[in-house]
């Protein structure tokens, strides 16, 4: 039975043992599935799978390498070159030592959390980064299901990047009043934090048992039990807001001849939750589409007010991410450095940048790792892809 995963912020210890790895018996070695155990815990194992997800380890342990990103943070001595059975063509090998040292390197920038958790607030990276170069350090470089786990991190590395840039270049002052106008100009509206959750939730009592309404009687029957508490409240404004339940494919419609469609909610948004997720949904959708690049703490408190809901904006900016997000991101911060003058000339990244952005990121997808590309926008060697990420990395702390 697969043992319960460590938190990505436990990085430096052992996931079996919990001891912090080090040179000497508890070297680091990172297996193919991006899990990493310590030699002697490794082979301790009654049967040859990885204890966390049960993925067969097919490779003789003893010819896995120590995984010297992570021994460095140890404080370990990391070897200059490490003969690697497993790599026998000359090419590879080169190609093999240039990406493990770029991952070193990469690996500095999580210092400060190696000298205890309470240092993370020193660390020039977000959270979100650190979490994504975590990734991408464990992952097993010798073995072909590590190397795709290395591509598919370094391009949500590179990803992510990309949007802090676009972040540091926006204007907070004009992101509020940009995001409610695009929002605007699409018939919909925002009430504010604590006036559109009562809205929803009234358009929940009257629709959660299955009614069907029309639009006018819904709106109206909102508009009245909002009138006491919010004075405001307008058939206007409430329909607006229902025309964003609409946009966001919330309820199943009824067409009547000479008369007025009818509204019913869709069975699966008939929770405050479902509902409520949806709604939230739609408003980041259109903000994507305005080219409006937004962090979930701020859209926690621009939706909800407060803090608290960080995660759950999270989860709803991943969700609506697509292979076509990445390059997307890419113009848009080409866009916003134009608008800057770019004093740090990051523009010169872009082909870099572009570079992550042709790794197909699905699952189970095979990439040409250390062989020559064919085209090199869509299968780039690795020691490149490794160095256009530590240049991205170098300007963004600018």
């Amino acid at each position: 039975m697969p043992v319960q995963a460590p938190q990505w912020t436990e990085f430096l210890l052992c996931p079996i043992c919990t001891q912090t790895f080090e040179e000497t018996v508890r070297r680091p070695i990172s297996l193919g599935c991006g899990h990493t155990v310590c030699k002697m815990c490794l082979n301790k194992l009654h049967r040859k799978a990885c204890p966390f997800d049960q993925t067969a380890i097919s490779t003789d342990i003893e010819q896995l390498p120590v995984n010297t990103a992570l021994l460095q943070l140890v404080g370990g001595q990391v070897p200059k070159a490490q003969p690697v059975a497993l790599i026998t063509s000359p090419e590879d090998s080169q190609h093999y030592e240039e990406a493990r040292q770029c991952v070193e390197e990469l690996a500095l920038y999580l210092k400060p959390l190696s000298v205890g958790l309470s240092s993370t607030a020193q660390s020039i990276l977000s959270r979100p980064m650190q979490r994504k170069l975590v990734t991408l350090v464990h992952c097993q470089l010798v073995e072909e299901e590590g190397r795709v786990r290395a591509m598919r991190a370094a391009r949500s590395l590179g990803e992510r990047t990309v949007t802090e840039l676009i972040l540091q270049h926006q204007n907070p002052q004009q992101l509020s009043s940009n995001l409610w106008a695009a929002v605007r100009a699409r018939g919909c509206q925002f009430l504010g934090p604590a006036m559109q959750e009562e809205a929803l939730k009234l358009v929940l009592l009257a629709l959660e048992d299955g009614s069907a309404l029309s639009r006018k009687v819904l709106v109206l029957f909102v508009v009245q039990r909002l009138e006491p508490r919010f004075p405001q409240a307008s058939k206007t404004s409430i329909g607006h807001v229902v025309q964003l339940l609409y946009r966001a494919s919330c309820f199943k419609v009824t067409k009547r001849d000479e008369d007025s469609s009818l509204m019913q909610l869709k069975e699966e948004f008939r929770t405050y939750e479902a509902l409520r997720r949806e709604h939230d949904s739609q408003i980041v959708q259109i903000a994507m589409e305005g080219g409006l690049r937004i962090a979930p703490d701020q859209w926690s408190s621009l939706l909800y007010g407060d803090q608290s809901h960080k995660s759950h904006m999270q989860s709803i900016i991943d969700k609506l991410q697509t292979p076509a997000s990445f390059a997307q991101s890419v113009q848009e911060l080409t866009i916003a450095l134009q608008r800057t003058g770019d004093p740090a000339n990051l523009n010169r990244l872009r082909p870099h940048l572009e570079l992550l952005a042709n790794i197909d990121p699905s699952p189970g997808k095979k990439q040409q790792i250390f062989s020559p590309p064919i085209t090199p926008c869509v299968h780039p060697h690795r020691a490149q892809l490794y160095t256009s990420l530590v240049q991205v990395y170098v300007s963004s702390r600018i």
